[in-house]
């Protein structure tokens, strides 16, 4: 941006800062809209009188959702459309110094993604999936008008009535339904001297070709009766659901499906077969009744020859190996509760289930936040690594380092 532009944006800042630390004092005395100052739209001072009696705007960050943001973002209607656009919305916020996040209806975040330094900044103030950024949670913010007025909103420095946000610029548009109900919000956010007038036709067009994939979603559900979602669980524990009802599979099949489902491209059936049994003499016709029962469980869904699933699925694995992809350790140690089928001996699984253990733990050593440690250290008794870690962490007065102190001892008589 060249420097009248900073110039002008600077001296917006400063003016809003001021009106900030004259309106709001007076908004938490008043409890009752003001009239806004040149600089300040009538939005802002009515969204500010509305969140003073619930936000407090010294709060540095939002929020926690008590709720599981894992089982949020598999179950949104918004989930298989914004993976689909992913890396173009990746690109543009890594080109532009962005982060990225979407949010539920109730403005939960529950996708992030941005470079490593603009996803930390947004860190520190909980702009990641889990963090509640609606307006009675986190007030005047970008994210919290669009949800309210279902139109895009943009939010500039002090315009934000928490003031550990007056260093951000928001740029944000609702998704709407094919119902034209709004189901959530895409947001593009970066600090202020960055703020760029191009940025909200950015946003508002990947929002839209969320809306478009939306509607093509449910043109075709109508048009074949739909098809179906699996949801996998196979880390820690052994789950599969279809629809919302539970699908009882035989350890073998769960581990087929477990395979497709973390190489979607497929197996060739020597491939899969040999990711099965090794070395085992086992018959052909045992390994292809295998594939033929699980094809009918999941009526039809296998395709024939090169083995691949039909049927869009949702698996913990996969969603930890994205979630470290993109660098999101916090999504990743949720998700990660346990090996991956813990008590499958197939080779192709015995090869998967060491990549993930080993690429989650690897995060959590390079973490610098010991909650996370801490959380990944709870699953992880014997590994005195791990709680030497987060002991080293967590400063003197920190009252968890007794636990993380009482975890290394134990690991280390072990």
């Amino acid at each position: 941006m060249p420097m009248s532009g900073q110039g002008e944006l600077s001296q917006r800042r400063t003016v809003l800062e001021r009106q900030w630390a004259r309106v709001v004092p007076e908004l938490k005395a008043s409890r009752r809209p003001l009239g806004a100052g040149f600089a300040l739209r009538h939005e802002v001072t009515e969204s500010w009188a509305r969140s003073v009696e619930t936000v407090d705007p010294a709060r540095d960050s939002a929020p926690v959702s008590s709720r599981g943001v894992h089982a949020l973002w598999s179950r949104s209607p918004l989930y298989e459309p914004v993976n689909t656009l992913a890396d173009e919305v990746r690109s543009v916020a890594d080109d532009a110094g962005f982060v990225a996040a979407v949010t539920d209806e109730d403005g939960t975040i529950l996708w992030t993604c941005g470079g490593r330094v603009m996803r930390h900044r947004a860190e520190r103030v909980n702009f990641a999936p889990g963090g509640c950024w609606g307006e009675p949670a986190m007030g005047t913010n970008a994210l919290s008008l669009a949800l309210r007025t279902g139109l895009p909103s943009t939010v500039f420095s002090a315009e934000h009535l928490v003031a550990a946000l007056h260093g951000w610029v928001c740029y944000c548009a609702p998704i709407h339904g094919p119902d034209g109900r709004v189901l959530g919000v895409l947001d593009l956010s970066t600090t202020w001297d960055r703020s760029h007038p191009l940025a909200m036709s950015t946003v508002r067009m990947m929002a839209s070709a969320v809306e478009g994939a939306l509607r093509s979603r449910a043109g075709q559900a109508a048009g074949t009766g739909g098809g179906g979602r699996l949801e996998v669980t196979c880390l820690g524990s052994e789950k599969v659901m279809r629809d919302g009802a539970a699908v009882h599979l035989p350890p073998r099949q769960l581990e087929i499906l477990t395979l497709l489902a973390l190489e979607p491209k497929g197996f060739s059936p020597e491939r899969l077969r040999a990711a099965l049994y090794g070395e085992r003499p086992v018959s052909a016709s045992t390994f292809k009744a295998e594939v033929s029962h699980l094809r009918r469980a999941l009526g039809g869904r296998v395709t024939t020859r090169q083995y691949e699933l039909t049927v869009p699925v949702v698996c913990d694995a996969v969603e930890v190996l994205r979630a470290l992809e993109r660098g999101d350790t916090t999504t990743a140690v949720e998700l990660y509760r346990g090996p991956l089928l813990p008590y499958s001996e197939a080779p192709g699984i015995l090869d998967w289930r060491e990549q993930i253990a080993v690429a989650v733990r690897e995060a959590v050593l390079a973490s610098t936040r010991p909650e996370l440690v801490l959380r990944y250290g709870k699953r992880a008794p014997y590994d005195a690594e791990v709680h030497a870690h987060a002991l080293r962490m967590l400063g003197p007065g920190d009252p968890r380092r007794g636990i993380a102190a009482g975890r290394l001892t134990t690991a280390l008589r072990s």
